[in-house]
């Protein structure tokens, strides 16, 4: 690929390039002299379970394994157990080095649904931060002043706020922009929260008589919810080991507007087919439900398979389209006697209360057998395999207790 189309791919989603023109350089002395860039992305291994909100930084990675470059997965066992502040009004608890080794061990496995693991090259900090005696520590803390530390928007604003900011906090961007010059990295990817620190590299690299790093942030990625980032704390999270049936209908809940950004984010679809598909969607010649559909079989074949993105289309039809239940629909035990619908769904947590489950049934949103009730004052005598739906996307299917 000429440097022309390579800059394209790389380009693609990114956030801000520092700096562009010293990339394109190195891209030209790496193919007039053959010799692969060392391309470097940092995780510290504080969360063992990936989710597609990681997988951005990921997919870019794998742009750089397809153009031939050499990247480097750095998982930063020494670093997490100081903890990064980033974009956090305190700092993180500390991790133990029991809790960063078992982390660290799911890494390879997750991320090999992305990333060429034979060309991957993966790097523990530990390997060169641990030899560090206070000397050199000393060393690389000159490199920096407070001043400069400063400037970080989270440092600042606790700074002004009087809030504690403990001397290990700064200690963290400048390890990690030692690792840079450790690695002898040409480019170091992470997310645009990480920008400061991705910076410190260029710095610390030149300080220490190295040719600057091109910094490549990525964006974070808004969860299901279209507004916090993807999350597990925020429950907006689609995890790369979900069921498809989950990712189904997870990615069906996102907004048709950030539907654009998952396709560009999380998919190889080209950026000439999507901007065609935005066209159609905005001409009326596309439905965007049909577009989503085809975006949730991108994501489900890339962590699971063609196949089992076509059976989880199919479940998620039969559903929605057709009012039919899903195969694995939760029970729920009671006797034969007529009770309100209302109190079963209470009772079986359908609803949190009473008054919603009310609630629920006058806004049309229960139904027995696929009739809707709305009546709250309905009772109704439940028998074996009756199915009670609430909403969309939840059902319960009736069992009676046996006399003993």
């Amino acid at each position: 690929m000429d440097v022309k189309k390579s800059l394209e791919l790389i380009k693609r989603g990114a956030v801000e390039i520092i700096n562009e023109k010293q990339l394109l350089l190195k891209l030209e002395k790496s193919k007039k002299e053959q010799k692969p860039l060392v391309i470097k992305a940092g995780f510290d291994p504080t969360a063992p379970d990936i989710h597609l909100g990681h997988t951005v930084l990921l997919k870019k990675m794998r742009h750089f394994q397809d153009l031939g470059h050499a990247v480097v997965f750095l998982i930063g066992d020494y670093t997490g157990l100081i903890g990064d502040p980033s974009g956090a009004s305190k700092t993180r608890p500390r991790l133990t080095g029991q809790e960063v080794a078992e982390n660290a061990k799911t890494y390879e496995a997750q991320v090999s649904k992305i990333l060429d693991m034979k060309t991957l090259k993966v790097c523990f900090n530990s390997k060169w931060l641990q030899c560090m005696d206070g000397a050199k520590i000393a060393e690389l803390m000159s490199k920096y002043s407070v001043s400069q530390m400063l400037e970080r928007d989270d440092f600042s604003k606790r700074y002004k706020a009087h809030k504690p900011i403990n001397m290990l906090e700064f200690l963290y961007p400048l390890l990690q922009g030692y690792d840079s010059f450790a690695l002898k990295a040409d480019i170091e990817l992470g997310g645009n929260d990480q920008k400061f620190n991705l910076l410190v590299g260029r710095d610390i690299q030149a300080a220490y008589g190295q040719t600057p790093q091109v910094v490549i942030t990525m964006p974070l990625l808004e969860g299901t919810d279209g507004i916090q980032k993807m999350s597990k704390s925020y429950g907006n999270y689609i995890g790369i080991t979900d069921t498809p049936k989950e990712m189904f209908g997870k990615i069906m809940s996102i907004s048709d507007e950030l539907m654009w950004k998952y396709y560009e984010l999380l998919t190889n679809v080209s950026m000439d087919n999507i901007n065609k598909m935005k066209r159609d969607a905005l001409g009326s010649q596309l439905n965007p439900k049909d577009a989503k559909v085809n975006l949730a079989k991108e994501i489900i074949a890339t962590y699971h398979s063609s196949q089992d993105a076509k059976k989880a289309q199919e479940e998620f039809d039969s559903v929605f389209k057709k009012g039919n239940p899903p195969e694995d629909v939760p029970t729920y035990e009671t006797e034969i006697s007529e009770q309100f619908v209302w109190d079963i769904i209470k009772k079986a947590q359908l609803a949190a209360t009473s008054s919603q489950a009310r609630r629920l049934m006058e806004q049309g949103g229960v139904s027995v057998d696929g009739k809707k009730i709305q009546d709250v004052d309905t009772k109704i005598k439940p028998k074996e395999g009756m199915i009670i739906q609430v909403g969309k996307r939840r059902f319960l299917r009736v069992t009676i207790k046996q006399k003993k």
